[in-house]
């Protein structure tokens, strides 16, 4: 078997689990062998990742109860598993070794809580029962040794979603978290993950063999062609079909649609948010409410491309496959889950693909239907800008004169949305990625990098259609 290759051990570890899962289920077996799972994992009686093997056990018992969906009763995809979170030091600022014990005491007299405190030996130390973690003794600390102990988690979490239990473990506010994974790919225990439903992926795709009711179609996302480094792109989609999707269709062409009705869209309106990455429309709802107006009415490429599929096919299963967590959230909406019927990431189709054994790079190279470069390109940051620009030249809308924003990330979309609140944004169209990168920088990559741009800018070269109205052109002979 070819290495396989993601860029941390947690990862690893969160494959494992759901690679133990699928082979279970596509046997019939998962029910009994629940238990079983985490001994397999952790045979015998030594340790490897915590104190001791029990506790192991005990973590991974609750990684295979979020493998199988965890608790549905819950909207929000991105859980913690509170017995796995209790290995990161308190949050807060501390006063470190750095502390030199001077005269000054700057620290001291800058706090308004009396928090301070020193030692005989004039060291200093912070009254957490006071402190209000302002920063201010920080700040004017000459030796830097007051330090802010945030947890990877929180620093993963620019939205501030997360915070600090009575229980020292991180909470989720559901009101606020818009489950983009930031803090599931960022945390050092794994102890913040994504529900998975790849039972039920498994059970569509069992239920359609030898049926002739229905057929599971997969949709993958066009940042699959910087994944999965160690075959072919064919190789994949093959092993697609081998495991048993009807066929392979891109995410990229639902993109070419979405490029050409919301470049009109923004013609009609003047001014437009991008309506393609879930996390950062959800960002909006939240946060912006005054600005969910300007939210392109357009579905996600995901659900664009699902439409079409189940016009053609009613009858049809869709799966979406690509490195979003926030994937996962969106099906669950009412409108889109009309069309798309789950959605599984880059990590878990690792997972499914080695549950059946496969050897994906043995397999002959398949093809993918032909989306153009523009929408390809929509995996990275930019990508949607450019491709919005295009359709309007194909248009043939001269006299529109398009100043995008592209977002970086879900800092920047913030900068961006606040300018627009305060009608200072010198920009019409704000295209906003929550993942830095865009989608090639999802929680639900194999691997995350740089290179990952350059892939997907080759691959979206590699386009047969080579514009957007070409691509949508073939679709609609489709019908």
């Amino acid at each position: 078997m070819a290495i396989r290759k993601f860029d941390t051990k947690v990862q690893h570890l969160k494959y494992k689990v759901l690679r133990e899962v699928a082979r279970c289920a596509w046997d019939d077996t998962l029910l009994e062998n629940i238990t079983e799972i985490p001994k397999k994992i952790v045979p015998g009686k030594t340790p490897t990742m915590r104190c001791c093997v029990y506790k192991e056990r005990a973590i991974l018992s609750e990684r295979v109860h979020i493998a199988m969906g965890g608790d549905r009763s819950k909207s929000n995809v991105i859980q913690v598993i509170d017995i796995a979170c209790d290995e990161c030091p308190a949050a807060g600022y501390e006063v470190t070794d750095s502390c030199r014990g001077c005269l000054a005491h700057r620290c001291e007299d800058v706090c308004k809580r009396g928090a301070i405190s020193f030692d005989h030996n004039h060291v200093a130390h912070i009254d957490k029962s006071k402190c209000v973690e302002c920063g201010q003794c920080a700040k004017v600390c000459p030796f830097s040794a007051i330090a802010n102990r945030k947890r990877p988690c929180q620093n993963a979490c620019k939205i501030k979603a997360i915070s600090i239990n009575k229980d020292n473990a991180a909470a989720i506010d559901d009101n606020k978290c818009i489950s983009c994974g930031a803090c599931v790919y960022q945390c050092p225990f794994g102890a913040i993950t994504d529900r998975s439903f790849i039972t039920d992926v498994i059970s569509h795709i069992k239920k359609s063999e030898g049926n002739t009711k229905y057929k599971v179609y997969a949709v993958v996302a066009p940042s699959i062609s910087s994944q999965f480094t160690y075959a072919k792109l064919g190789q994949v989609i093959t092993g697609l079909k081998e495991m048993g999707f009807h066929t392979v269709i891109e995410a990229a062409l639902g993109a070419d649609i979405v490029a050409q009705q919301e470049s009109l869209e923004l013609v009609q309106k003047g001014f437009l948010t991008s309506s393609c990455c879930p996390a950062f429309v959800d960002y909006i709802k939240k946060n912006f409410p005054d600005l969910v107006p300007f939210i392109s009415h357009n579905l996600s490429p995901m659900a664009a491309i699902a439409k079409h599929i189940k016009a053609i096919d009613p009858t049809s299963k869709v799966v979406f496959i690509g490195p979003c967590t926030a994937k996962k959230k969106e099906v669950m909406d009412e409108e889109v889950a009309k069309y798309v019927d789950s959605a599984l990431t880059f990590e878990e189709l690792q997972a499914l693909f080695d549950s059946r054994d496969f050897d994906i790079t043995t397999l002959e190279e398949g093809v993918l239907d032909n989306a153009s470069y523009f929408g390809r390109i929509f995996a990275r940051c930019g990508g949607l800008s450019d491709a919005v620009a295009q359709a309007l030249k194909e248009h043939g809308i001269d006299d529109f004169n398009l100043k995008p924003c592209s977002c970086d990330g879900i800092e920047e979309c913030r900068v961006a949305l606040l300018k627009k609140s305060k009608n200072v944004l010198d920009a019409n169209f704000i295209e906003g990625m929550a993942c830095v990168g865009g989608c090639i920088g999802g929680a639900g990559c194999l691997t995350h990098g740089e290179k990952n741009k350059a892939e997907v800018d080759k691959y979206g070269r590699e386009a047969l259609e080579k514009t957007i109205k070409d691509a949508v052109s073939v679709l609609n002979i489709m019908k």
